[in-house]
């Protein structure tokens, strides 16, 4: 992938609330020296707590790459977006998305890049000839969180595991599956935008062998239980071969994502539906912890909320961001 230049002004459109601009939130936690402002439209239900910037201030302020930080359902560029991205290219951004809607495939945006001397960044296109899976053992242990529903912590855990590991000494690296992820480390595999045959494949390419106490960190997506997205979820579990699993869950929510006939599974249900599939790859892999994202719950209500879980599932349980990830990586650590 191209290099994407820093620093961004992040575009959150006309996002209809927090969860839909996840994209321009991760890169603002994780890489927030690249995060100079925020672009809103009229209507938009996000704030990332940055300064507001019109395209002038954020060029005045240095930003260098407009990032469409939402991800939509569908991945769909409008009409009221392209304005505002026309208008980008020709104060001297470039533009860098991660949606299905290629900017690439946009004539009007391709043509007003060319005239302006920049450069549009797809990072949801896949640059490798992936491998179909083949299923053989790899040195090296793995380990991936699976969710209850989409968006509920699955990247930060690994990211916030990672970086614990790092802190104490320990091998460790994330690797990125999805465009949150690929927009952070700069590297990574477009998972939801491989060919379906060649999904697991291109898990098992993006963590090879490695030295025998080193852990992959494995971005998770989708989830068992949401009819839309089971597909990826599926992929990462056979291609990665966890030795560990992580449940990753967001207690406050009425209705899966996007979905509001269908309600979330239970923590039990996610470990006895992922962990038997997670074996028919790797025979040895253990559920070894639960993250929980608590940024809607009190602080004393989430901790008592974590108590309960760790009495009724025998299981280490932490919201990661928020309290740490020493309890996930000491169960890694035992293994």
């Amino acid at each position: 992938m191209s290099m994407i230049e820093t620093p961004y002004l992040l575009f959150l459109g006309d996002a209809p609330d927090q969860l839909a601009a996840k994209v321009a939130i991760g890169i603002k936690d994780w890489r927030p020296e690249n995060a100079v402002g925020q672009f809103r439209m009229e209507g938009c239900g996000a704030d990332l707590g940055l300064t507001d910037m019109s395209l002038v201030e954020g060029r005045k302020a240095g930003a260098k790459t407009l990032v469409i930080g939402v991800a939509n359902r569908g991945g769909v560029i409008s009409q009221e977006w392209k304005k505002v991205l026309v208008m980008a290219l020709e104060e001297g951004y470039d533009l860098a998305s991660g949606l299905h809607n290629l900017l690439r495939d946009e004539p009007d945006l391709v043509a007003v890049a060319e005239a302006c001397g920049r450069t549009l960044h797809d990072v949801r296109v896949p640059e490798v000839d992936y491998p179909i899976a083949n299923g053989v053992k790899r040195k090296g242990k793995r380990c991936l969180a699976v969710g209850t529903d989409c968006s509920v912590g699955k990247m930060y855990t690994a990211l916030c595991m990672d970086a614990e590991m790092r802190a104490r000494g320990m091998k460790s690296t994330f690797r990125a599956t999805g465009q949150t992820g690929i927009l952070v480390t700069g590297d990574g595999v477009p998972l939801d935008a491989v060919v379906a045959d060649f999904m697991a494949g291109s898990v098992e390419w993006l963590t090879p062998d490695n030295d025998e106490d080193h852990w992959d960190h494995i971005e998770g997506q989708g989830s068992l239980f949401h009819v839309s997205y089971s597909g990826v979820t599926m992929a990462l579990i056979h291609g990665g071969q966890p030795d560990a699993l992580v449940l990753a869950h967001e207690p406050t929510r009425d209705h899966m994502r996007g979905l509001p006939g269908y309600s979330l599974p239970s923590l039990t249900a996610l470990r006895d539906t992922a962990l038997p599939l997670a074996k028919v790859a790797n025979p040895n892999c253990e559920v070894i912890g639960i993250s929980v994202n608590t940024q809607h719950m009190g602080e004393d209500e989430a901790k008592a909320y974590l108590a309960e879980l760790e009495a009724e599932m025998n299981l280490p349980a932490t919201d990661p961001f928020r309290f740490g990830a020493g309890k996930l990586v000491d169960a890694l650590a035992a293994l």
